[in-house]
């Protein structure tokens, strides 16, 4: 399978040749990249705008960590760009998307089905459904950033996307597309790299909050909290696994996934051992198992009988504050009044996820592991993800909030820096409000 070793220099050619900053409008080169993220309140969903097309308008856009490529929905309606370019059968934009199909319209030729197009399945993980698009090519412009503040806006003349056409109700209001940062040539992470050549890493810094920006930065670091907090310099690292299988909803060749996944060898809470099946921590060769990270899922997910085993021991570890009906989609929820307050969240027993060794743990305080449903209770932020699912466990948007993520795809390594709030600050400090 190509696809598992893919020739890294020759992807970069081909990106340089699309996007190359010899053909913006401007000579400066950023040695990184960021976007504001916002938490929408009522789907949970970690939402960012870009601008694209000719003339520029605003394009919101879903996180989706372990997405493959950025896809916009296309009609001649809403869609209107003087820029927008279709990529033909076995041109260069195919081959770095592994498009090896070339399609015709069912009917007559129009703006967005063109034939002897190469086309693609763009992938809504939300609703766990896939469209067909042709790989397409538009002008976007993002900001460049110091690490500290936003800088210089930058122009891609011909950055590569998927014209998509999927029911959009599940997405947040106003969201017409997904902007995908997952382990794949055409994912924005890898484009941006090639295109201005700076390292082929990627943070992201989800804010608690809907009334705050976090952010995503493309590129190394600093990365910037106010008060001149650089997370950068307290990160722990782990390595990034790769799923030899797809995760995808489809697949029309074998390729290994482009999500995010990492070694999870056990769980403890309160420093005790949780019993469980470690054979479900592991990837098998169907690509089953394993523990990947999600922007998608708003709360962690667990395979029943990690799920089980989990919440038994946190139960015995609060065991002396009362239990009260769950409220969905939580299974354990506690009466808040008998719960106090830390720096990091509510005074609840310390969940560490048991990494490369017994040294590595990314450890889980109460502002991430609890969720206050109603004023007098407080749930215990992880859902059960059935029977026999594809990854035993989905550590989901909840968990990683106010956490700084580094992803390293040339090392294939991920940083983790855990609570931000020790740190006495959060991913709502970057200081959009001023610039370089």
């Amino acid at each position: 399978m190509a696809a598992l070793s893919y020739n890294f220099s020759l992807a970069c050619s081909l990106v340089l040749i699309l996007i190359s900053p010899s053909t913006a409008k401007t000579s400066f080169r950023p040695k990184a990249l960021v976007l504001p993220v916002t938490k929408d309140s009522s789907t949970l969903q970690y939402v960012t705008e870009i601008k694209q097309r000719t003339p520029h308008v605003p394009v919101k856009l879903t996180i989706d960590l372990g997405g493959r490529s950025l896809w916009v929905n296309c009609d001649e309606e809403t869609y209107k760009s003087s820029s927008y370019k279709f990529a033909p059968c076995h041109s260069a934009p195919c081959s770095l998307a592994n498009a090896r199909i070339c399609w015709d319209c069912f009917s007559e030729p129009r703006q967005f089905c063109q034939n002897r197009t190469c086309n693609i399945l763009p992938d809504n993980p939300i609703r766990g459904i896939f469209s067909n698009g042709p790989v397409s090519m538009d002008v976007v412009s993002i900001q460049s950033t110091d690490g500290k503040n936003p800088g210089k806006v930058v122009s891609f003349p011909q950055l590569l996307f998927v014209c998509a056409s999927f029911d959009l109700s599940d997405l947040a209001k106003g969201v017409t597309g997904m902007a995908g940062l997952g382990r794949a040539k055409i994912s924005l992470p890898s484009l941006f790299s090639a295109a201005f050549s700076f390292p082929r890493k990627f943070a992201i810094c989800l804010s608690s909050s809907s009334k705050a920006n976090g952010a995503v930065f493309f590129g190394d670091g600093p990365y910037v909290m106010l008060p001149d907090v650089d997370v950068s310099k307290s990160l722990t690292y782990t390595p990034l696994i790769l799923n030899p299988v797809t995760t995808a909803s489809i697949s029309l060749f074998p390729e290994p996934s482009s999500d995010y996944f990492i070694g999870v060898k056990s769980i403890k809470i309160n420093g005790n051992v949780v019993p469980l099946n470690t054979s479900l921590l592991s990837v098998d060769k169907k690509g089953f198992g394993g523990t990947k990270i999600s922007t998608v899922n708003p709360y962690t997910v667990m395979e029943t009988s990690i799920y089980k085993a989990f919440t038994e021991a946190f139960i015995k570890e609060l065991a002396n504050v009362p239990r009260v009906k769950p409220v969905s989609p939580f299974g354990t929820c506690f009466s808040s009044t008998h719960i106090g307050s830390t720096r990091v969240g509510a005074a609840v027993p310390q969940i560490d996820l048991v990494l490369q060794s017994s040294r590595v743990i990314w450890s889980i305080f109460g502002a991430n592991s609890m969720v206050q449903v109603k004023d007098d209770v407080l749930c215990l932020g992880f859902v059960d993800g059935g029977v026999n699912p594809r990854t035993s466990i989905v550590i989901g948007g909840h968990q990683l909030e106010d956490n700084l993520l580094q992803f390293d795809l040339a090392t294939s390594r991920l940083g983790f820096s855990s609570s931000l709030l020790f740190h006495r600050t959060t991913c709502s400090n970057f200081n959009f409000s001023s610039h370089a």
